[in-house]
């Protein structure tokens, strides 16, 4: 099994970062696009999709910034982190993706990110 390396993907949103805050940091917002049902207790999210349930513990959080999880089953250096990214000059504002993957695994995880991100959009109807 090959070792799992960081990757970063980003996404152009048409939303503002206060809203799309709380699409990536409350289990409310979060349920409408990345998971069929989030519930957070004790620094903990439990993410629900379909028999499939994944606990992650939230590592850092910063105010309509980003989002750091890591799997509570995955291995020590890995996390995945959802960061919202402003330009400074247009506004524009972005969603960065940053998780891990080994090179075999990475186009699936891409995939899974892109239909996410793309479900995302059609729920803040950006």
């Amino acid at each position: 099994m090959s070792e799992k390396k960081k990757f970063t993907l980003e996404y152009e949103l048409r939303s503002s970062p206060r809203i799309l805050f709380s699409f990536i940091s409350e289990p409310n917002g979060l349920s409408q696009w990345f998971a069929d049902d989030v519930i957070f207790r004790d620094q903990v999210y439990t993410f629900t999709w379909d028999d499939e349930v994944q606990k992650a513990k939230l590592l850092s959080i910063k105010e309509n910034k980003l989002v750091k999880f890591k799997w509570l089953d995955d291995e020590p250096h890995c996390y995945f982190e959802m960061e919202i990214v402003q330009d400074e000059l247009t506004n524009d504002v972005a969603l960065a993706i940053t998780d891990f993957a080994t090179d075999e695994t990475r186009a699936e995880r891409t995939k899974i990110w892109d239909n996410q991100i793309t479900y995302l959009l059609s729920v803040i109807g950006a």
